[in-house]
């Protein structure tokens, strides 16, 4: 059974439409990103979680938002070049979208909608809000196989954190 998430449109960061059904069949994890911001350096995190496990059906998906504090601020073509030179960052990036408000962008309605509460790092001295909007740049959204939400993970859960890391394993391990 196909999953609606599939079918919602986004952009490249090149500028080409798309869809997430092109990445139907692989474990996915949807991440807010901005290039400066102090979780940028998360970018390093993500691209080695990428390529560690590409090869095994999953992908990270990088989506620009200028929504906090104003960290993202370039153009498409700034950002890309800025991904791609500082971090390598070679998995797929796409267009800058609005992640709350008026207007949040579909996938993130439905992201959020499916999985409104966020899984905080076990040992967080400072557990923030754990229910609600996108709390801030580098919230991660974990994608199953075929298209369901089943992980939601605060900004302040690095790309290696072993609830992050085990999420993603136990996700690739799911029968097809």
């Amino acid at each position: 059974m196909a999953s609606p998430i599939y079918d919602i449109p986004v952009r490249r960061i090149d500028g080409t439409d798309t869809s997430l059904g092109e990445l139907a069949g692989k474990v996915l994890l949807i991440v807010n990103v901005a290039s400066q911001c102090g979780k940028t350096p998360q970018y390093e995190g993500l691209e080695a979680l990428y390529g560690e496990r590409k090869d095994e059906g999953f992908a990270v998906l990088g989506f620009p938002c200028n929504q906090f504090g104003g960290q993202e601020p370039g153009t498409e073509a700034e950002i890309e070049a800025f991904c791609r030179s500082v971090y390598g960052v070679d998995f797929p990036m796409f267009a800058k979208l609005d992640v709350k408000g008026p207007d949040q962008h579909p996938l993130y309605k439905a992201l959020v909608a499916a999985q409104p509460k966020r899984t905080l790092e076990p040992d967080a001295a400072n557990p923030k809000p754990a229910e609600g909007d996108v709390r801030w740049n580098f919230e991660k959204f974990l994608v199953s196989r075929d298209g369901q939400v089943v992980g939601r993970y605060d900004p302040d859960v690095k790309p290696e954190s072993a609830v992050l890391t085990a999420a993603i394993e136990t996700a690739l391990k799911a029968p097809r």
